[in-house]
């Protein structure tokens, strides 16, 4: 009988730093709750964490993960305003005071007087976001158990997993855990536990896209992989796609693998009366746009995913169509990194007039509302692993026009309609035609309702354990 040992190490950390979820930590989290739901009482499955005191992993008991991070699903956070960046916006009353003054010095010393200035604004604001994140945490340390255990680092690790694992037992890292330590950490594990060790690929975009990225994540992910990857003897991925662009990679820059990559079936958000009861226990701001009024596009806010194709083509869209005829367009997500200059350009141009709304990080509960009242969903992502978006879009009825890159076609299926996301005029020909004829889109939900298949979590739980308990199959070059 094959026992998995889940690392949640990542997830804990994200929690305590983060207000609300975004894709990876809501996949994981599902993952986590069917592998207990099918394999928890058979003492199939344990959590652990990492142990800074002792070394190595420790167990951790779920019910204290599971209350912390639903939380996060279900909380209410003020609205941040749009990170926009020190040196855009509005100058503040103060710099138009020393504006004048400072254009009258010479330029060798004017130069370096606005550079301050601005490094100067960057350090405040960046300070202030500081502030903001430590009060979040602060809050959540005060946050006590039943066995009035302060959490302000999280669930407290308990037995040492040498105490407890066996030979033959499998550590799984099935969510973001990209640091370059983590190699040291797996290879004690499986040396001095004779632990197997399987890992969860989502995608390489740091790797083949590392302009999509902030800087110190491309190196940081770099080390993970060349460093984890080789200790892996169960690989799994997320998508055909993922685990095809993982072997092509490997390859080409001499990785080597245990064992082929090993798609598995993703399972597909407010799938059934459950999920959905949950969603909508959670708390929903009064102020969300009216059902009909809108197109949904549900993401975090960030450079890949191409937010400002969409806004050029609600620009063409206002400009070719009578304005009643173009809907809201609404982004509901996390704001990311790289969007500070589309953030000031929406500033300046006051969101098209009205015409985009930006519903920052959304609650469960608001996401299922916005799903059901937006005309349709769009997804012009440049890069992808899968597209939980899509598939909550269809598994909720309603159609989605997206991006036909990476593994968005795998995704989607037939029932989704794509368009190129590089290209501004086929973006803009899809939903106009989709916004024109009513009654195909009639049709088209229709189709949606009657035939998408959603996938329960329980089915990619099955294909984790499956994959753990079989021997791997080395990769030949």
């Amino acid at each position: 009988m094959t026992r998995l040992w889940i690392d949640v190490e990542d997830l804990i950390v994200y929690a305590l730093a983060n207000a609300r979820p975004s894709g990876i930590q809501r996949l994981t989290f599902d993952l986590y709750q069917a592998l207990r739901s099918l394999y928890d009482a058979s003492g199939q499955v344990g959590f652990v964490r990492h142990d800074a005191l002792r070394g190595g992993f420790a167990t951790v008991a779920w019910d204290e993960v599971a209350a912390m991070f639903t939380s996060l699903r279900a909380e209410a956070v003020p609205a941040p305003e749009p990170d926009i960046p020190a040196t855009g916006g509005r100058p503040g009353l103060l710099r138009r005071a020393l504006r004048p003054a400072v254009y009258r010095l010479p330029e060798e010393v004017r130069r370096p007087v606005i550079l301050a200035g601005v490094a100067q604004a960057e350090a405040l604001r960046q300070l202030g976001r500081a502030a903001q994140s430590g009060s979040r945490l602060l809050r959540r340390s005060l946050a006590r158990d039943g066995t009035t255990q302060l959490r302000g680092l999280g669930p407290r690790p308990r037995q040492p997993l040498a105490e407890l694992a066996r030979p033959g037992d499998v550590l799984l890292a099935l969510g973001a855990s990209w640091t370059p330590e983590y190699a040291g950490l797996v290879a004690e594990a499986k040396a001095k536990l004779g632990l197997r060790f399987g890992v969860l690929l989502y995608d390489i975009i740091p790797l083949r896209r590392p302009e999509w990225c902030k800087g110190d994540l491309v190196g940081r992910f770099r080390a993970w992989f060349h460093g984890v990857l080789p200790l892996a003897d169960v690989l799994l991925a997320i998508s055909r796609h993922t685990a095809a662009d993982v072997e092509d990679y490997a390859h080409r820059h001499g990785v080597t693998l245990r064992a082929r990559v090993r798609p598995i079936p993703l399972g597909t958000g407010f799938v059934g009366q459950a999920a959905e009861g949950q969603a909508e226990a959670g708390s929903v701001r009064p102020d969300l746009p009216a059902p009909g009024s809108y197109v949904l596009f549900v993401s975090t806010i960030e450079a890949r995913k191409n937010h400002a194709l969409l806004v050029r083509v609600w620009r063409r869209l206002l400009e070719e169509l009578p304005e009643g005829q173009v809907p809201t367009l609404v982004f509901a997500g996390r704001v990311g990194w790289l969007v500070g200059d589309l953030l000031e350009q929406l500033r300046n141009c006051d969101n098209l007039d009205g015409h985009v709304r930006i519903v920052a990080d959304p609650t469960d509960a608001e996401l299922l509302a916005l799903y059901r009242g937006c005309r349709f969903t769009v997804f012009p992502s440049l890069y992808e692993g899968w597209g939980l978006p899509v598939t909550e879009s269809l598994a909720l009825g309603r159609p989605c026009v997206c991006s036909n890159a990476t593994s968005l076609p795998e995704a989607g299926g037939e029932l989704v309609r794509f368009f190129d996301p590089e290209s501004v005029a086929d973006a803009t020909r899809v939903i106009r035609d989709t916004l024109q004829d009513r009654s195909r889109l009639q049709a088209w939900e229709a189709q949606v309702h009657g035939s998408f298949r959603p996938v329960p979590w329980t089915e990619t739980a099955r294909a984790v354990m499956d994959a753990a308990s079989q021997a791997s199959v080395p990769v030949h070059a």
